[in-house]
């Protein structure tokens, strides 16, 4: 028979003097040979026919008996480091003799409960396991047969128990050797040779890798000879302390080694395992518990529990192992020593996962909704014990490890485990908490490793530094009231006037903290009802004004922490300010250590390249129509409502999402299932993440910047229009044609603006085919187009008179407004991130502060009026809230029109943008209302105007004109709007 090998570990050390032996006693282990003799004989008989007898059964047994009491081995994983056996009966029963006085010498009580145990006695118990047993192989020589088959008792540590005193299964000795292949009457001549992952019984020393060191013979040794038994080293286990619950008889289990076997040694090594918890922490294994621990680096490791101390054995490279003779796992922590420092620790393979089966089942199907409770890093308290979890969504990576400034940025010994076909990797680190820097190492498919931030991640380093970080929120808010208001009313139908601001560069080198001292006030004052953020989500590089994003989850950090821009959101609801922010599911960038390429193959792209690659930003694009990805971001949109009470979602680059073909050429793009240019999946997408933010959050808006005219952008989801597509179901839509075409009309000379007043009046033939916000945005002040006041003709006085007059014309159109930081008060240069907003202008000092001062404060007016008027914003989106006066007068350059709220109630809005002034200038009007007086007037002289205006109340004439039965003559201003009120 091939000999069974030995124990790849230790047992572990105990204090000084104290050890355990390895395998029970002489008397114990010839009780537990009586228990089986009658079992072993009757298989024996039955056994009759096979050609090696009984008798060569038992010699063969003598060889490979002796195995049995070499438990003490100190050998790493599979590979273990036999000892020449040189004992003969004579000396045996020597010893044995020297057992039984010292047995007689200890007490009553630590006989049933002392793991103690000689250097005599160890050698007796080799003496007595070495005797065969009726002809019958023991239970450990059934367990050595096992493993000489190529199954390592370490990789059994998870299986059942075997108890010695249960009788052998009714088999013959022969047929229990079959896996060494070697006949029985060749045992007592020669040794078998050792099977893969076993050793042979010499007395080399082996190494950590299973090998004789270099230049050293193995010299050939007598089959019963034997050397002196190593003595083992013991748990301190107090007399009178531990009970049978705690402690294993040694007649009940036959020990196998607790090692790290070679397989799993080599992948946790490299970073590839998928469960690291089925081999690390501690399992029930025959003979008690085994105890591993993969700690690199490290001088020693002892387990501790209660009053029991282990130090487990060094097996080699940051493995730790050892075999405690305990029925059960223990709650237990680990002492690990370190070079000048010693620390005790939880440990983190003992855990269960922190993630459960519906977690795992919504991610899988794309549907869950909170995502980001589930994956990235939480600190938490877990199975008692406060610490981190960490998980990820890698389904490519061939491992995963953690790694941060709590292990010194070295992840070797922080594997995480893969929780089935979910692709999510998850870990709990105890004793880790907030503030800790850390990133995923992901193994991908073709063995390389990439260093990757949390994609999850919902605070992050200030840039350009990129590592994640673990965080929490501790923020108690006081914006209830501003919550339970907002969804009274529609954003449709209420006041909704917006100063657009990109926060780092509004005042810059501000706070969180700072804007929250300064914005709201001036928000205020200025009487916008919300503010729109550029996105705040982190993103490497400023000159991106944050349109590529890296940390979907987390503010910039540039400005503060999570709970700091908490602290703007809501001191911004208390001014009475709505919150919205621009968000951008449309692209991400191709930095290396964020989403691209994540796992080592695509995996938030979309596989096609085609398909993948953004043509116009060097970015690439979501894969929409993969579940995780989908979830990804619909998740994401409700984490900025619900986590920071934002109030809308303004949607960047929709239309480069829903055209499969936006700015590529034929034969770069391919049609979808139906032959079209439609993204089927960013539709589907758009559709699922508008239904359910409206769905989980009352109150909310979502409005999208979308350049087409693809048909119901703001219809509802289930509504299908002519093009058989059901709504996109967003709240708004940017009215991208008014801008350009408004806006071009006005850089034109006043001259030739009759030719061009098409340009001003298109917009109410599809004003109510969506619900609009009329944008002046910061895409139309950078990049050469100069800003709003510089885009006007004529010097300075007309350019700010026409600055003023498209404000009122723009504020009374059908639609919400939108207006950039700095034209508020006509900024003359083009906004840049590096300095933001001119404020010097504003100086009192400063000679021109008048006129900006003037248009800033017909700004404030425009939306006191505004707010005040419901005509001007109950019926945005009805057609019966507008009827032209006159839209044709072209050679005037005169546009009139009444906005009408839902009782009739009229505002008359005339717009001169010819730069003279028109005396008696007739209009139609309404013959109900007895007079009108003026309630705006941007010429006035507070504005900076020539201060032409209509003091007194203007009476109708029963004059028809322009179709109606009466008519009116005012004075209209030049380059001018002037808003009228019934008196």
């Amino acid at each position: 028979m091939t000999p069974r090998p030995e124990s790849s570990g230790s047992r572990p050390k105990g204090t000084a003097g104290e050890k355990i032996p390895e395998q029970p006693t002489a008397a114990q282990q010839k009780s537990a040979a009586k228990k089986t003799a009658v079992p072993k004989q009757a298989a024996a008989k039955k056994a009759a026919p096979a050609k090696a007898t009984a008798k060569k059964a038992a010699a063969a047994k003598t060889t490979v008996g002796k195995t049995v009491a070499k438990k003490a081995a100190t050998k790493t994983a599979a590979v273990e480091q036999p000892e020449a056996e040189t004992a003969t009966a004579k000396k045996a029963a020597a010893k044995k003799t020297a057992v039984k006085k010292s047995a007689e010498k200890k007490s009553a009580a630590k006989k049933a409960t002392t793991v103690k145990a000689t250097a005599a006695k160890a050698t007796a118990v080799k003496a007595a396991a070495a005797k065969p047993t009726a002809g019958k192989p023991t239970a450990a020589e059934t367990v050595a047969g096992k493993a000489v088959a190529g199954k390592s008792p370490a990789a059994k540590n998870t299986a059942k128990k075997v108890p010695a005193k249960k009788a052998t299964p009714t088999k013959s000795a022969a047929a229990k050797t079959t896996a060494a292949k070697t006949p029985a009457k060749k045992a007592a001549a020669k040794k078998a040779a050792p099977a893969k992952g076993t050793v042979s019984e010499t007395p080399a020393r082996t190494t950590t890798a299973g090998k004789t060191p270099a230049g050293k013979a193995v010299p050939k040794k007598s089959a019963v000879k034997k050397a002196p038994a190593r003595k083992a080293p013991t748990p301190k286990v107090p007399a009178g302390k531990a009970t049978s619950a705690q402690v294993v008889s040694p007649e009940m289990e036959v020990a196998v080694s607790p090692a790290v076997d070679a397989v799993d040694r080599e992948r946790l090594l490299a970073g590839t395992h998928h469960a690291p918890h089925s081999v690390l922490g501690a399992h029930p294994v025959p003979g008690g518990i085994a105890f591993r621990a993969f700690r690199p680096y490290a001088l020693s490791v002892t387990v501790v529990s209660g009053e029991l101390r282990a130090e487990l054995h060094d097996d080699g490279e940051g493995f730790f192992s050892g075999l405690l003779p305990l029925r059960e796992v223990p709650a237990y922590r680990l002492v690990v020593e370190y070079e000048g420092t010693v620390l005790e620790t939880e440990d983190a393979y003992r855990f269960l996962p922190t993630l459960g089966d519906l977690d795992l089942h919504l991610i899988g199907e794309g549907r869950h909704e909170e995502l980001w409770t589930a994956l990235g890093a939480h600190p938490t308290t877990h199975e008692g014990v406060t610490g981190t979890r960490f998980a990820v969504w890698a389904p490519n990576a061939l491992g995963v490890r953690v790694t941060g400034t709590f292990n010194f940025w070295d992840g070797t010994g922080h594997i995480m485990r893969s929780l089935g076909s979910s692709g999510v990797w998850e870990l709990f680190l105890p004793d880790i908490g907030e503030g800790e820097l850390y990133k995923f190492e992901i193994t991908r498919p073709d063995g390389s490793k990439t260093l990757r931030a949390d994609p999850m991640a919902r605070r992050t380093e200030v840039p350009p530094a990129t590592s994640s970080v673990i965080t929490s929120s501790e923020y108690e808010w006081g914006d209830a009231e501003w919550l339970a208001r907002r969804a009274e009313t529609p954003a449709h139908e209420a006041p909704f006037s917006v100063y657009e601001i990109h926060l780092p560069s509004w005042r810059p080198g501000l706070t969180y903290h700072q804007l929250a001292e300064q914005l709201p006030g001036y928000v205020k004052n200025l009487g916008f009802t919300h503010v729109e953020l550029m996105p705040v989500a982190e993103h490497p590089f400023g000159g991106s004004w944050g349109y590529q994003v890296t940390g979907f989850y987390a503010p910039t950090a540039r400005l503060g922490t999570p709970d700091d821009f908490r602290f703007l959101v809501d001191q911004l609801h208390r001014a009475g300010i709505g919150v919205l922010m621009d968000w951008v599911p449309a692209h991400f960038p191709r930095d290396d250590w964020a989403l691209a390429e994540f796992d080592g193959k695509p995996l938030y792209e979309h596989e096609d390249p085609l398909r993948a690659a953004h043509p116009d930003w060097g970015t690439l694009e979501f894969d929409f129509g993969r579940n995780e990805v989908r979830n990804f971001l619909v998740a994401n949109a409700v984490y900025w409502c619900e986590e920071f009470h934002i109030d809308g979602l303004r949607v960047d680059a929709v239309a480069s999402m829903l055209y499969l073909d936006y700015s590529r050429e034929p034969g770069q793009w391919t049609p979808n299932e139906h032959g079209g240019r439609e993204n089927l999946d960013a539709v589907a997408f758009l559709q699922e993440m508008n239904a359910t933010v409206y769905r989980r959050v009352p109150g909310v808006v979502t409005i999208a910047e979308e350049s087409t005219a693809w048909d119901g952008v703001t219809r509802a989801t289930h509504h299908k229009g002519p093009s058989g597509f059901g709504g996109l179901g967003f709240g708004l839509k940017w009215n991208m044609g008014w801008m350009h075409d408004s806006l071009q009309y006005m850089s034109h000379e006043p001259v030739h603006r009759k030719y061009h007043h098409g340009e001003m009046t298109f917009s109410m033939v599809y004003a109510y085919s969506e619900n609009y916000v009329l944008p002046i945005s910061h895409d139309e002040v950078v990049h050469g187009k100069r800003s709003l006041v510089s885009k006007m003709p004529g010097d300075w006085w007309q350019q700010r008179a026409g600055v003023r007059s498209y404000l009122g014309y723009m504020w009374a159109h059908p639609g919400k407004q939108l207006l950039f930081m700095g034209q508020e008060f006509a900024q003359g240069a083009e906004w840049s991130e590096a300095h933001g907003p001119d404020w010097w202008l504003l100086d009192p000092g400063y000679g021109a502060e008048p006129d900006h001062r003037g248009v800033r404060d017909l700004v404030r007016d425009l939306n006191t009026v505004y707010r005040a008027t419901p005509a001007l914003w109950r019926l945005d989106t009805d057609p019966a809230g507008f009827e032209w006066i006159v839209g044709d007068a072209a050679d005037d350059n005169v546009l009139a029109f009444l906005r009408l709220d839902p009782e009739g109630v009229p505002v008359l809005a005339v717009s001169n943008f010819a730069p003279v002034t028109r005396q008696d200038y007739r209009l139609g009007v309404p013959d109900d209302v007895p007079a009108w007086h003026e309630a705006l007037n941007t010429d006035a002289a507070r504005y900076g105007g020539s201060d032409v205006t209509n003091p007194d109340p203007v009476k109708p004439e029963p004059q028809s004109w322009h179709g109606r039965p009466a008519s009116i003559q005012l004075t209209l201003p030049p380059l001018a709007t002037v808003w009228l009120r019934p008196a």
